[in-house]
């Protein structure tokens, strides 16, 4: 099973809400908290990395707000989890120190891991937000 933090879980409520609107239509961070019971400082944050990477942008003001600059089919599940989280999915055998993983001589499994990363890395660069928050299976 994959884990996802819970500003990733923010990021995507966000951007599916945003994605029922026409592409300018305006959401702001308390609309989205206030309906879905978010914390406003996390939400405000999650938004704001989105707007720096050009996911959406935001019109400052009483009026203001954020709006998709693409459509959900545009931006894929990696592309947000890569702003979002900070990281990439590239696999590493390393300590949460960054020095090498104490195993990495006699580990067994590294090819078996490697391969599901693979997998997996390339599953999340093809999934489009569309496909995940917008289409029912």
């Amino acid at each position: 099973m994959i884990k996802i933090n819970r500003k990733m879980e923010y990021a995507l409520m966000c951007l599916k809400h945003m994605g029922t609107k026409a592409q300018d239509e305006l959401t702001t961070a308390r609309e989205l908290c206030d309906l879905y019971q978010m914390p406003f400082d996390t939400v405000s944050k999650v938004m704001q990395q989105m707007n720096n990477v050009g996911i959406c942008h935001s019109l400052k003001g009483v009026k203001g707000g954020y709006a998709l600059t693409k459509p959900l089919s545009e931006i894929t599940y990696m592309e947000l989890s890569e702003v979002i989280e900070g990281k990439s999915f590239e696999m590493k055998c390393e300590t949460n120190s960054g020095g090498p993983c104490e195993l990495i001589k006699s580990c067994n499994i590294i090819s078996p891991v490697q391969k599901i990363n693979y997998h997996v890395a390339g599953l999340f660069k093809q999934l489009t937000l569309e496909e995940l928050l917008m289409k029912v299976i």
